[in-house]
């Protein structure tokens, strides 16, 4: 198993751009991926494990490590021992599904919608 590089880093009472923060406080440091930053993050990073797209199985491992010490340090109960428990069916084609819905909802705000008047006309606004 890899040595995990999380690190602590709260920065409390402002709110933060992801720029801000330090690649060690990441789950995959490398793709600045699930930032581990409380308990909350922790626990979300388990939960979107499998959604993290276009990493090795090593940067998977180094995450797993990442989100354990997070988990430790948090006092965050994880039931998984291994990344695998996590990601058994990583998305592949998340990518692509993510795609779809920009273009959806693309043509949603791009349609012309119709509006009835006070007098009762109907207008087509943009």
């Amino acid at each position: 198993m890899p040595k995990a590089t999380w690190k602590p880093h709260e920065k409390h009472g402002e709110l933060t751009t992801q720029s801000d923060l330090p690649d060690s406080v990441y789950a995959f440091p490398q793709q600045r991926k699930e930032p581990l930053t409380d308990e909350q993050h922790v626990r979300n990073a388990v939960a979107r494990f499998d959604q993290v797209t276009d990493v090795s199985d090593a940067d998977r491992a180094l995450a797993f490590a990442n989100i354990e010490k997070a988990a430790k340090y948090y006092k965050v109960n994880l039931a998984e021992t291994s990344w695998h428990d996590l990601g058994v069916h990583p998305q592949k084609h998340r990518s692509e599904a993510a795609a779809k819905g920009a273009v959806t909802r693309e043509r949603r705000v791009g349609a012309k919608t119709s509006l009835i008047t006070s007098a009762g006309r109907i207008k087509k606004v943009k």
